[in-house]
C-alpha cells in the first residue's frame, strides 16, 4: 500500500513537480507560497505543466490502442450485437474516440446512417465526450481513485441507460433524411505498422493539444482565481452542499460554456478544496462535456427538436439526479 501511494504521488499527482514549482516561485521568483499572488502562480505552473505531461502521455497510448478500432471496424463489431449488450458496447466503444461532443457527432452521423439502431449510437454519442480512458487517470490525479472510477462507471451507466430508452422510443423519424440518405462507404481496413501505429498517435497527440490548450489555460487561471482570491463563504453561499439548488446552478452554468474534462478538471479541484459537494462539481463537469450549447447546436442540425429534447432531458436528469444528489449524499465515501 505504501508503494501504490508513493506511485500514485509521484506519477499522478507528481508531487515532485508540485516542489520543483515551489522552489522556482520561492526562490527564483522571490513570492511567498503562503501568498495569495505566490500561491496562484504556483497553482497555475504546477497544474498547466502536470495536464499537460499527463495528456500528451495518455493521449499517445489511447491513441495507439485506437488505431486497432476505425470507424469501418467499430461499426462492424457494433452491428454483431443487438439489445443491451450492444448499447453496453457502444458506450464502452464510445470511452476509445474522440474527446469532446462535436468531434464525435460525425461519428454518430456515419453509425447511424450506415444502419446502427438509433439507441446503440445515443449510447455512444453520450458515452464519448462524457467518459474515456484519459479521464480515469487524469480525475486519479486530481481526486483520488474512488471518485475516478465512480465517475467512469456511473458515465457509462448513463450512457447505456439513455441509450436503451432512446431505443424504446422509437424515434427514427426524428433524424434528419441527409442522415439515412448519405452514403456508406466501406474500406478496407489498413494493414498497419507499428511505426504507422505510433505516427498516429503522434499525431493524435498534437491534434488534441492543438484543440484544447486555450481551454486548458483558462481552466487552470480561473481554477487558481477560485482557490486564491474567492473568499470560501462566497462559493459556499451558492454551491455550498447543504443549498438544494447547487447541482441545478452547476449543470446549468456549465451548460454555455465549450470545454472537455480537461479544462473543467483545474475549477473542479479548486471547487472541492472550496468546499463544494463532489456531486455538484461533477455535475458541473458533465454539464460542460455532455451538454455544451455547441455540441446542441451541432446536434440539431442532424436531429429534430422532439429528439432532441429528449436527449438533453435524458442526460440532465440523470446528471443532475444520479451524478448531482447521489453523489453529494455518498460524498463522506468518496473523499
Amino acid at each position: 500500500m505504501g508503494i501504490f501511494q508513493w506511485l500514485n504521488d509521484q506519477l499522478l499527482k507528481m508531487q515532485w513537480l508540485s516542489d520543483l514549482v515551489g522552489v522556482l516561485v520561492r526562490d527564483v521568483f522571490g513570492l511567498d507560497l503562503a501568498s495569495r499572488v505566490g500561491a496562484s502562480i504556483h497553482f497555475f505552473i504546477y497544474d498547466v505543466i502536470k495536464i499537460f505531461i499527463l495528456l500528451s502521455v495518455l493521449i499517445f497510448s489511447i491513441s495507439y490502442v485506437q488505431s486497432f478500432f476505425p470507424p469501418e471496424r467499430t461499426k462492424k463489431i457494433l452491428g454483431r450485437f443487438d439489445g443491451i449488450t450492444a448499447n453496453i458496447l457502444a458506450a464502452l466503444l464510445g470511452t476509445i474516440t474522440p474527446f469532446c461532443s462535436c468531434s464525435s457527432i460525425p461519428l454518430f452521423i456515419g453509425f447511424t446512417g450506415s444502419g446502427l439502431p438509433l439507441g446503440v449510437t445515443f449510447s455512444f454519442l453520450i458515452s464519448s465526450p462524457l467518459v474515456d480512458l484519459a479521464s480515469i487517470i487524469l480525475l486519479a490525479s486530481i481526486f483520488n481513485w474512488k471518485i475516478a472510477i465512480a465517475y467512469v462507471v456511473v458515465g457509462l451507466i448513463l450512457a447505456v441507460v439513455g441509450g436503451t430508452f432512446i431505443g424504446k422510443a422509437h424515434l427514427e423519424d426524428q433524424v434528419e433524411s441527409f442522415v439515412f440518405g448519405s452514403p456508406s462507404i466501406e474500406l478496407e481496413e489498413a494493414d498497419l505498422t507499428r511505426k504507422d501505429r505510433v505516427d498516429y498517435a503522434i499525431d493524435q497527440v498534437k491534434e488534441v493539444v492543438q484543440k484544447v490548450w486555450i481551454y486548458v489555460l483558462l481552466g487552470v487561471g480561473i481554477g487558481a482565481a477560485i482557490h486564491n482570491w474567492i473568499p470560501e463563504s462566497v462559493i459556499t453561499a451558492l454551491l455550498g452542499q447543504d443549498k438544494w439548488y447547487s447541482v441545478l446552478v452547476a449543470t446549468f452554468v456549465g451548460i454555455p460554456m465549450y470545454a472537455d474534462i480537461f479544462g473543467t478538471l483545474p475549477i473542479s479541484e479548486a471547487l472541492v478544496a472550496k468546499g463544494v459537494g463532489i456531486g455538484t462539481v461533477l455535475s458541473f463537469m458533465m454539464g460542460v462535456t455532455a451538454l455544451s450549447l455547441p455540441s446542441m447546436v451541432m446536434l440539431k442540425q442532424v436531429i429534430k427538436p422532439k429528439l432532441l429534447g429528449l436527449f438533453f432531458g435524458i442526460v440532465a436528469v440523470g446528471i443532475i439526479i444520479i451524478i448531482g444528489y447521489l453523489f453529494n449524499f455518498l460524498g463522506p465515501i468518496f473523499i
